[in-house]
């Protein structure tokens, strides 16, 4: 029975992490100092405050230097502003990162467009994403960045591949076209949504197919081409009483018969997002480097 190549995320991000920690010792050995990350958490959200213990986490383990600056969820919007002013105006911070979602009274998108687009290593600067669009260098989005490693150090070639990306938000789908058509990937990207008409249809027609829409198992077998790689972002906790947490996570694709019909396929966990924390501490060192 035919059973698809699976994608190691955990393992190509350990190897992009240690690649990071080659480069940063290089770059300390040369007398410069430790690339710094900043993170800003605002309120006490659980989930939020795990990923940004797995980040600092990792950010240590790659020899990067950071501190995570921790407010109440009471914290005004005008503050946070001048945190965030503060942090740009400081030469020893090469990295900022806001971690989302914020409390509801904060706008994200004012709060992101404050960073200075040279210290925003989430690549979610308004500025960062016209580089992206224009092919200019800035920082890209870590998840797609992580997407695309992901395809490049499985071997798989891209070019004139036709690519359908399912969801069109500003964190990984329309981020993810511009990585795909650029010069030296070469796709042809066709960008779905919730109101894409013979969804199934399209999505039969991908040569790579990457899901990230956040609904569990809506991509099914059915809508997989035989041989096809598949990309699922998708991270959904559904109910399962056997599991002692309660629940389990699930991608968007229903992974155990898309298997049996795709030819790569990233398994949720395990997939795409050990690869998000990867790109992150990538875009960190950049950051530092360009500063110098």
């Amino acid at each position: 029975m035919h059973e698809a190549n699976i994608i190691d995320g955990r393992a190509i991000a350990r190897t992009v992490r240690d690649e990071v920690r080659t480069k940063v010792d290089a770059w300390t050995t040369r007398g410069h100092r430790p690339p710094y990350l900043a993170v800003v958490l605002v309120g006490n959200n659980p989930a939020s405050a795990s990923y940004v213990r797995g980040k600092m986490r990792a950010s240590a383990q790659a020899g990067i230097a950071g501190d995570t600056l921790t407010f109440a969820s009471s914290l005004t919007e005008s503050a946070l502003l001048g945190i965030i002013d503060q942090l740009n105006a400081d030469p020893g911070v090469d990295g900022i990162l806001v971690q989302l979602p914020l409390p509801r009274h904060i706008r994200a998108q004012r709060i992101l467009a404050r960073l200075s687009p040279d210290k925003d290593v989430d690549g979610l600067h308004v500025v960062n994403a016209g580089r992206l669009a224009t092919g200019q260098r800035g920082f890209v989005p870590c998840t797609p960045a992580g997407i695309m490693a992901l395809i490049d150090r499985s071997g798989i070639s891209t070019s004139g591949k036709h690519a359908v990306v399912v969801g069109r938000s500003n964190l990984v789908g329309k981020p993810l076209i511009h990585l795909l058509i650029r010069k030296g990937t070469d796709a042809t990207v066709t960008l779905c949504h919730s109101q894409t008409r013979n969804l199934a249809r399209i999505c039969r027609d991908a040569e790579i197919l990457v899901a990230a829409v956040g609904r569990p198992g809506l991509i099914t077998q059915e809508m997989i081409r035989p041989g096809a790689v598949v990309i699922d972002v998708g991270i959904n906790r559904v109910d399962d009483p056997s599991r002692t947490r309660g629940y389990r996570l699930v991608g968007d694709v229903d992974y155990e018969n898309a298997r049996a019909v795709a030819g790569w396929i990233t398994p949720v966990p395990g997939g795409v997002g050990p690869m998000t924390i990867a790109m992150l501490l990538s875009n960190t060192f950049l950051a530092a480097q360009r500063s110098h």
